[in-house]
Order: structure tokens, then C-alpha cells, then sequence
């Protein structure tokens, strides 16, 4: 295959298609929603023998642990795929929103309207409901999108795919408003991110190596986060109870998502008494800590926390825990570790809540909640395009507003600038 020309056939479909999709009726976007949702479900066979042979072959690629959990299909996961997109299709239809209109002194009205982006490229790895949480969103939200999954995921996303295809037949919509790509050549991706006349935003979704690279080589806007290193610090005004619900949520609930808390802040003066419990929940469910020596005095047998481990997103069952000596160390901390993606405070003093919530520069700040909330299907999007941590358009989950854009409109009547 040729995959230069592949990649720009892929991209001229998808721009003409865009157009089309932009104009589309609600009813119409939502038929397609209702379509895939119902297609996922009645084919949950078909797309269960599809991700198994994709296990197998990852079985012979020793792919980590991380990414063979994020392949994995299971019922629940169709079910849940199903539920985001019929989320989506019940949201309200941004397109065309016309907001903020006024009068200027010159007899005009100025306002803004929210318009679809155009075509969107998104890159990701392992997670094959990217395929139908994407489709969904960027169908709804009126782009085009270009979806090129990961190698090891190439028959659940094809599989997958069909469903989508068979929602925009089913509602009139253009085909080729969503594509898989089909090839497993990562030369895919180089054109990808380089086909500026054809695609107007790249969204990756993977390990930091294929977001560093996106990063560094595209040559169009990319909507990103590098890295979830999440913080929860249990303040000295906590309640007990809630703080050991929390901390272990938020690491345990599941090992392998950008949400889940890398590193456990704790105040000196409640440390021994929350320590402890934590420290055997943990361990009953085979997770290593790597402590301070405050927390290493409190805990015996954790190991010894290195610098790196600061910074560290384990994707894993391993911990770093730090005593700090209030809420000040505990945003400092945060401020020089943590990847602006999701910090929980757990107090009962809510002029300490309010200042966290205020001063930790993260797209979710959270009090007295998991950092496994920091999700597009918990938020009510119905699903997510990805995380952003940069300041620029989209921050947060990005759902359906975040893949639109405003453009000024101006309403007069014969009116003519003097």
C-alpha cells in the first residue's frame, strides 16, 4: 500500500464528508447515535471474538500489562460503550448555538455561533472504545473524524467501525464522515499529522511516546494531556472515613487510567492514624508503596521513595505516599510533580477546599471525591474525546462543546459602517 496516497484519499473523503456532517440535522446525527449503540450491542459477539484476536496476538508482542487491560473487551464494556453513545445522542445539539448577541452603539448586533472544527484526526493506543466514544462525539458534535487506532486493536476497531458505519447509512449520513484507518504501517501516522490542508485538529490518545511524537512532529493544532500524575492529599481537617473510601478509590478502582492517583499527600498530624488502615488495604490488594521517610516511620516495609517517583505515572499497582505539613507543601508538591490533569483534596474545612480548588492549576479540581470521577461519561458528556491539560480551546474531558469552535456573527439591517 501505498500510504501517502492512502492517507490523502483518506483525508479529501473526510473533508467533503465534513461539510455534509455540518449541516446535518439533529435528528439525523442522533438516529446514527441510536444506530451504533443498537448495532454495538446485537453484534457483542461478533466484537468479543474480534478483541480476542487481538489478545492472541498481543500474548505473542509482550505488551504491558497497562495496555493488554485497556484492549480487553468484556460485556460490561460494550454495554457501557452502547450507554455513552445513547448519552450523546440525548445531549443538546451544540451546533449552531447562537449565544452572547448585543447591540453596538452603530445600530448592529453581535453575537457568537458555535460551529463544528471540521475534520478531526485522533491517534490512540490499546482502548478500543475510543472507536465508538470518538465516533459519537465528533458525529454529534458535526465533524468528520479520522480514526487510527493502534496496532495491537486493529480487529476490534474494524469491528467496531461496521457498527459505525451501519448508524450513517442508516440516518443518510455521509460515509466517509467517519473512517478507520485500516493499515497497521505507522507511516500512517507521520501523514496524519502532517495533512494540514485536509484534517483541522489531531487528538492522541496513548502512552507518553506516541503523544511526545504527535507533539513534536505534527504540523496541525494537537489536543492533548502528556501524562496523568494525580495527587489526592488528606488534609488534617479530614474525615477519616471518607479519606480512606477516597485514597483507595482512587488507586485501586483500576490501575491503568490516566485518573487514577499516582501519588497520596497526607498531612503530618493525621498521618499515623490514616496511614496504617490504607497501608493494609493496599497491601491486601498487591499494591507497592514507595514512601517518604515520615510515611516509611509510620508503615513498615515501604520502600524508599526516590525523586523520580514523583514524578512517576505508573499505570500500575505501585503508590508514592508524602507527609507534608499542610495544605501549602501540599500544592507546592503538586505544582512541581504533578501534570495538571487531576488533584482531590479531602477536608472538612472548606475555606482550605476553596483554596485548593482556587490555586491547584489542574484541569479537575476535586474536594472530598475520587480522582476516578475526572471522566467525560461521569462528567454528563456521554463520552470523551480525551483529556486536555493545556490552556488553549478545550481543557478538562473534552465532550461535545470542545470539539466545536465560535465564530463571530453580525446581524443588521441594510446598516453601513460611516
Amino acid at each position: 500500500m501505498d500510504i501517502q496516497s492512502y492517507m490523502h484519499t483518506v483525508g479529501r473523503a473526510a473533508r467533503v464528508a465534513a461539510r455534509e456532517l455540518a449541516r446535518a440535522e439533529t435528528r439525523a446525527k442522533n438516529l446514527a447515535l441510536e444506530t451504533i449503540a443498537h448495532a454495538i450491542e446485537r453484534n457483542a459477539a461478533t466484537l468479543l471474538q474480534a478483541n480476542d484476536r487481538d489478545l492472541e496476538a498481543a500474548k505473542t508482542r509482550d505488551l504491558e500489562a497497562a495496555l493488554v487491560e485497556r484492549l480487553t473487551f468484556n460485556e460490561s464494556r460494550i454495554s457501557s460503550m452502547a450507554d455513552g453513545l445513547r448519552q450523546i445522542a440525548q445531549l443538546s445539539d451544540p451546533v449552531g448555538e447562537i449565544s452572547d448577541v448585543r447591540y453596538r452603539p452603530t445600530g448592529i448586533q453581535v453575537g457568537h455561533m458555535r460551529v463544528p472544527l471540521g475534520v478531526i484526526g485522533i491517534i490512540y493506543e490499546s482502548r478500543p472504545n475510543v472507536t465508538a466514544d470518538a465516533a459519537g462525539l465528533c458525529l454529534k458534535a458535526g465533524n468528520a473524524a479520522i480514526l487510527r487506532g493502534g496496532s495491537e486493536a486493529i480487529h476490534s476497531n474494524k469491528a467496531i467501525g461496521a457498527c459505525v458505519q451501519e448508524g450513517l447509512r442508516t440516518a443518510g449520513l455521509p460515509a466517509h464522515a467517519v473512517q478507520v484507518v485500516e493499515t497497521t504501517d505507522r507511516a500512517a501516522v507521520g501523514e496524519l499529522i502532517t495533512l494540514r490542508e485536509y484534517v483541522d485538529i489531531i487528538v492522541p490518545r496513548g502512552g507518553k511516546g506516541l503523544i511526545e511524537r504527535v507533539s513534536n512532529e505534527a504540523r496541525i493544532p494537537v489536543l492533548k494531556h502528556l501524562h496523568g500524575v494525580c495527587h489526592v492529599y488528606i488534609d488534617d481537617r479530614a474525615d477519616s472515613d471518607k479519606a480512606v473510601r477516597i485514597a483507595d478509590n482512587a488507586k485501586t478502582q483500576r490501575y491503568g487510567t490516566c485518573n487514577t492517583m499516582e501519588t497520596l499527600l497526607v498531612h503530618k498530624d493525621i498521618a499515623a492514624k490514616i496511614l496504617p488502615p490504607l497501608a493494609k488495604i493496599y497491601a491486601d490488594k498487591g499494591v507497592e508503596l514507595r514512601g517518604d521517610a515520615a510515611a516509611s516511620a509510620i508503615v513498615a516495609g515501604m520502600k524508599a521513595a526516590t525523586e523520580e517517583d514523583w514524578y512517576e505515572e505508573y499505570l500500575a499497582p505501585t503508590l508514592a505516599i508524602r507527609v507534608v505539613d499542610g495544605i501549602d507543601q501540599a500544592m507546592d508538591h503538586i505544582a512541581q510533580y504533578g501534570s495538571q490533569h487531576t488533584d482531590t483534596i479531602v477536608t472538612e474545612d472548606w475555606s482550605r477546599a476553596r483554596r485548593f480548588l482556587r490555586e491547584v492549576d489542574s484541569s479537575s479540581v476535586m474536594v472530598n471525591a475520587s480522582t476516578r470521577f475526572a471522566d467525560g461519561y461521569e462528567y454528563g458528556l456521554g463520552a470523551e474525546i480525551g483529556i486536555a491539560t493545556d490552556k488553549l480551546h478545550a481543557r478538562g474531558p473534552v465532550g461535545l462543546e470542545g470539539l466545536t469552535s465560535l465564530k463571530w456573527i453580525v446581524l443588521g439591517d441594510g446598516h453601513i459602517r460611516s
